[in-house]
């Protein structure tokens, strides 16, 4: 099962539980547009390299389509499917104005200079001006890309536009991304929107299920996402015994649990996790900890029907897209392990896009304690909407999730 087959089979799931029309289902079960690219980008040494990029806009039922752009090696169409399926449900269960959409360049950043990485950014951004704006369609940050990378897509809009002659005023402008640096219009807690948002989720979740603190908690992935929820975790109490990054991880063991931000930093300024512990452990070593709590928090299809049988974790918290695939699902909710799903747990991110959005159309500037007070609002609200289908439906939170979200879609579509 490839990975848009193994996200689709969850939208099977949820639909026995609603009545709803074959051809509204078969609607949801592809894009409604996919974009490649391909164009040429000038290197350093002179050399014109032609990239691929893609963009799929899958659904724009609840608004103008919403997602991230990501720059990596095995970013492909059948990825970008999946990350845009995903986006549609997310907003839906977080319940934000926006549909789904995703995107992504196939390159490795890490080797291209910073003047190569702008001249990409901008040849993309050329390339896809036509199909993206504040009322069409939404690209943020996701894996590798950053406030720079959508502030230079903000700058070259403007000018796209002028040349195509779209008329945006200056807000509607700076609308056209979301997670851009703070002077060029981003909203300030969009950084760390995605770990805080998850943390609200998880905090409701252990008064529900009554587990005594502390904790123990791996998190696997340490980016922004994985990194900003492991400090989260450890300024609350929680012990955090277990973490890694793409070349490896460490483990705490004598019972204390990391100080995170002492791991931050040093990361910060050795490169790799592995250098920062004598302890040293492979990433799926980490999956097999004996903690509470197992977080993947970096990229998908990472708990498979391979391994799911070796995690012991009471709860796994998906703060990556897709870290679970579907056979692996049926295997964990066998062994009683509570999975909460990624759209829920890491929607903050697109939370925070949003506000900064909704911001940048009205011309306001939210206070950092304005914006973090209503991501929680809209976690707990969330969180509490999944938790009542949990309850009523019988079923996992994932599919609880789903239902909502189908529920919300098909409210829309009049049905």
């Amino acid at each position: 099962m490839n990975t848009f087959d193994s996200a689709l089979s969850r939208l099977t799931q949820a639909a026995k539980y609603e009545s709803l029309p074959e051809w509204f289902l078969e609607t949801l079960s592809v894009p409604e547009r996919t974009i490649q690219l391909n164009f040429p980008v000038k290197r350093d040494s002179g050399k014109i390299e032609i990239m691929s990029g893609y963009r799929v806009q899958y659904n724009n039922l609840l608004g103008p389509y919403k997602g991230g752009l990501r720059f990596h090696t095995k970013v492909d169409m059948d990825e970008v499917k999946s990350l845009a399926f995903w986006m549609m449900i997310k907003n839906a269960v977080i319940n934000i104005p926006f549909g789904g959409g995703k995107g992504g360049v196939e390159v490795n950043p890490k080797d291209l200079s910073k003047a190569e990485l702008e001249r990409l950014t901008r040849q993309f951004t050329k390339k896809l001006a036509p199909n993206i704006g504040p009322y069409t369609d939404v690209p943020a940050p996701d894996v590798n890309t950053n406030a720079k990378i959508m502030d230079w897509i903000t700058d070259e809009f403007r000018v796209r536009s002028e040349e195509l002659k779209i008329k945006y005023n200056e807000n509607e402008s700076k609308a056209v991304v979301t997670g851009k640096s703070v002077e060029n219009g981003g909203s300030l807690g969009r950084e760390e929107a995605t770990g805080l948002g998850g943390f609200f989720v998880l905090e409701q979740l252990i008064k529900k299920l009554d587990f005594n603190k502390p904790l123990t908690v791996a998190v696997q992935g340490f980016g922004n996402v994985g990194s900003h929820m492991a400090a989260l975790l450890f300024e609350n109490g929680y012990k955090v015994v277990g973490l890694s990054d793409s070349k490896g991880g460490i483990v705490e063991q004598s019972g204390k649990g990391f100080n995170v931000n002492s791991v931050k930093s040093c990361k910060l300024e050795k490169g790799l996790i592995s250098s920062c512990s004598p302890i040293n452990i492979s990433n799926e070593e980490l999956f097999e900890m004996e903690v509470d709590i197992l977080i993947p928090a970096a990229l998908e299809n990472v708990i498979t029907s391979e391994n799911a049988n070796k995690i012991k974790a009471k709860i796994v918290f998906e703060m990556a897209n897709g870290p679970v695939m579907a056979e692996a699902d049926e295997i964990l909710k066998e062994k009683g392990i509570i999975v909460v799903p990624d759209v829920l747990a890491n929607s903050g991110g697109v939370t925070v896009s949003y506000f900064e959005w909704l911001q940048n159309i009205e011309g306001k500037k939210w206070t950092l304690e304005e914006v973090n007070k209503k991501l929680q609002e809209k976690m707990e609200t969330a969180f509490e909407e999944v938790w009542k289908m949990y309850a009523e439906k019988k079923v996992d939170l994932r599919t609880a999730a789903y239902v909502l979200a189908l529920q919300r879609l098909a409210q829309k579509a009049g049905l």
